[in-house]
């Protein structure tokens, strides 16, 4: 909209003269910055991995796209890895694997992570500590149900991870987007499935 208003006032008055060739820059100067606000508002944002707590999937520093119109008409699924903003700061942004959706059992027994009564299968995990007080919530705590528009989340470095397993079920209008792919740095390239 503000691209319109300096198009009417600038461009188009007579008053004002610029050469042709000077107008042509200008409206593709205008375009090009109101066609990358609308992309990174609407359809795709970049993000910077800051903490380790989806090692060994992303590692510190990794740049990478972030799809923000997938989970408008559906909801994630089991091993989407999303962004989304902390319920306790909205201000901020975590990224984190879903484990649960709405109307999933989630239990986790020794570090061993159970959705609907089934050992969940997960090459990705890393675990660096050992069990060191059972009960903790990060390797123990009963079966949970997750409420309808809400979801499960967990990070891929277990023991590393400020997750659901401590904060809670996460609501899905905090959703932000699903991870693409990675790229930067340059070695790390990849598509995230």
């Amino acid at each position: 909209m503000l691209a319109a208003v300096f198009y009417r006032i600038v461009i188009r008055r007579k008053t004002f003269y610029l050469p042709k060739e000077a107008k042509e820059w200008i409206e593709v100067i205008v375009f090009a910055g109101f066609l990358a606000f609308n992309i990174r508002v609407f359809a795709v944002q970049a993000y910077k991995i800051p903490s380790g707590s989806m090692i060994p999937t992303f590692q510190v520093g990794d740049h990478l796209f972030v799809s923000k119109f997938n989970y408008w008409f559906k909801m994630p699924e089991r091993g989407d890895i999303v962004v989304f903003k902390f319920p306790e700061d909205p201000k901020k942004d975590f990224i984190k694997r879903v484990i649960a959706v709405e109307s999933d059992t989630v239990q986790i027994v020794n570090k061993q992570v159970f959705v609907n009564g089934a050992a969940l299968i997960e090459p990705y995990k890393m675990h660096c500590d050992p069990m060191l007080i059972p009960g903790e919530p990060r390797d123990n705590f009963r079966p949970l149900s997750v409420p309808k528009g809400y979801l499960f989340m967990i990070g891929d470095n277990r023991d590393k991870s400020y997750d659901s397993r401590f904060w809670g079920f996460l609501p899905k209008e905090n959703l932000k987007g699903r991870a693409l792919f990675i790229y930067w740095p340059f070695t790390r390239v990849r598509i995230i499935k």
